[in-house]
């Protein structure tokens, strides 16, 4: 699983091309799958207007909704410091739960806002190339 953080979103939500072969890519693959939680997807519209109505027209993204147990790890992880809301609910999707036991990696133009053990890929990564 590979989750899109609010600044991939806006990036992809621009035209970043990268971002777009990574889309394709996971539409045509039964394996890949990309996740935008959608505090995420909050962020980018305030940020660039237009940008969630990008974003939803594609069809190879799920969304991670905001349950109230996600809500309360989010709003604890902000009030500890972790960051925005985006950010932490990137974190709280990234994390293992029953459902998916492992960590996955976040997508992100903004590696730096995350703490360390949270594993991020820049978006202009080379080693993203399909």
């Amino acid at each position: 699983m590979i989750i899109l953080d609010s600044s991939a979103l806006s990036a992809l939500a621009a035209g970043h091309p990268r971002l777009h072969r990574i889309v394709d890519a996971a539409l045509h693959s039964p394996f890949q799958h990309l996740l935008v939680p959608v505090l995420c997807l909050v962020e980018a519209e305030i940020k660039d207007e237009g940008a969630a109505h990008a974003v939803l027209a594609l069809p190879s993204l799920e969304f991670e909704p905001l349950d109230a147990g996600t809500a309360v790890v989010v709003a604890t992880m902000v009030r500890d410091g972790y960051g925005g809301q985006d950010v932490a609910h990137a974190i709280a999707a990234s994390l293992p739960t029953p459902v998916r036991p492992q960590q996955h990696l976040i997508l992100t133009a903004r590696a730096e806002l995350y703490p360390p053990g949270i594993v991020t890929v820049d978006i202009d990564d080379p080693r993203l190339e399909p």
